[in-house]
């Protein structure tokens, strides 16, 4: 990675603490305040948009254990009784594992606290957090007041300097690209008086991705109709558009379609889903790469493709972490009720029940 100057520059990674946006930060127990909230409000406005899309999804023929899906078997409709089959571990976990939320927004932002933002997306934001076991126990956004076309600019212009300077060396000839449409981005949005500026934002973000290496970013939009953009730093972190092909827009008028200006959650995956091309590897991070686990969340054994578990095993026998360890394969246990979650032994079986209970139903 080449080395971080103390100022701003376009190809060299920033630094955040040269951030001159405001940083809010909400924690898990604001975060479970709003999703008790927003319970409470079903029925009011577009909430049971949602409970009849969950209730749709409940009623579809749940899909192998390499595949994303919605698993909602029993109880009431409440985080903690509905499963979500994360992308990254294959776990299927429960959607009342809250985050800390940091906003990045510009210091003339009247709602300081940032729950009103929180709570415009908060289902959106319930799922990308299920889909992933690792990695999103924090998530970012950065607050604007970008119309929609202008944040289409924004976009594409993270894109197109992620793929070409994020552990690259920039061709002469994209330098010139990127600059133009720096200037040019700048310039438009300084003329319409946007807030934060071009820069702050194009600082901020990249420095997220470099400091933070998050999942996906949101940029939002606190214009009086709200509206973000989610960007992902992976193709395999996009929701799959099996899934969620008919998920809602959050817009309340009965007419929407895609092109809604609420919000943009991907419902065709990554056909319109906005993914950016990082290098990885190395000191870039570590490379994307899916693995099935024990369900057990405090277990770190995987599974191979003959549906083994991989256990790392002394001489003697014992499973206690040494440089003189070998992998061990050792035969996984399915639940026999569902099968819809895989352990590596039934000691870890019996300490998954008091969560697994909540969703094991006969199929």
């Amino acid at each position: 990675m080449p080395p971080r100057p103390h100022y701003y520059s376009l190809f060299a990674p920033p630094r955040l603490s040269l951030s001159e946006l405001v940083q809010t930060t909400l924690s898990h127990d604001s975060t479970d305040l709003l999703i008790d909230r927003w319970l409470e409000h079903r029925g009011y406005g577009h909430g049971d948009v949602y409970y009849e899309w969950f209730r749709d999804a409940r009623e579809r023929k749940q899909t192998g254990h390499d595949q994303q899906s919605i698993v909602w078997n029993k109880g009431d409709f409440v985080p903690e009784n509905i499963f979500c089959r994360t992308v990254d571990t294959g776990r299927l976990i429960p959607l009342d594992r809250t985050w800390t939320t940091h906003l990045f927004h510009h210091r003339s932002m009247q709602e300081r606290n940032g729950m009103p933002i929180v709570f415009t997306m908060l289902p959106e934001l319930m799922l990308l957090r299920g889909m992933h076991d690792a990695g999103c126990d924090e998530i970012y956004i950065i607050v604007t007041d970008l119309k929609r076309q202008e944040m289409d600019d924004v976009t594409a212009f993270f894109k197109l300097i992620c793929r070409n300077t994020f552990g690259r060396t920039c061709k002469p000839s994209i330098e010139q690209q990127i600059q133009y449409e720096h200037m040019r981005i700048s310039h438009t949005l300084a003329r319409q008086r946007r807030t934060p500026c071009f820069p702050q934002i194009d600082l901020t973000f990249r420095a997220l991705l470099y400091e933070k290496r998050p999942r996906f970013i949101i940029l939002f939009s606190n214009q009086p109709t709200s509206y973000s953009q989610i960007i992902f730093t992976h193709r395999s972190y996009v929701p799959s558009a099996d899934l969620f092909f008919d998920y809602p827009t959050g817009c309340l008028n009965p007419c929407c379609t895609d092109d809604c200006e609420i919000i943009r959650f991907p419902r065709r995956g990554v056909e319109n889903a906005q993914v950016l091309d990082i290098k990885r590897g190395g000191r870039y991070g570590k490379r994307v790469k899916r693995k099935q686990m024990c369900n057990w969340i405090d277990c770190d054994v995987s599974f191979d493709s003959d549906g083994y578990a991989l256990e790392k095993r002394l001489p003697d026998g014992s499973t206690e972490g040494s440089e003189s360890s070998v992998e061990a394969k050792v035969v996984t246990k399915m639940c026999s009720k569902c099968r819809l979650v895989k352990y590596c032994s039934l000691d870890h079986q019996r300490k998954d029940w008091e969560e697994h209970k909540r969703v094991c139903a006969k199929g």
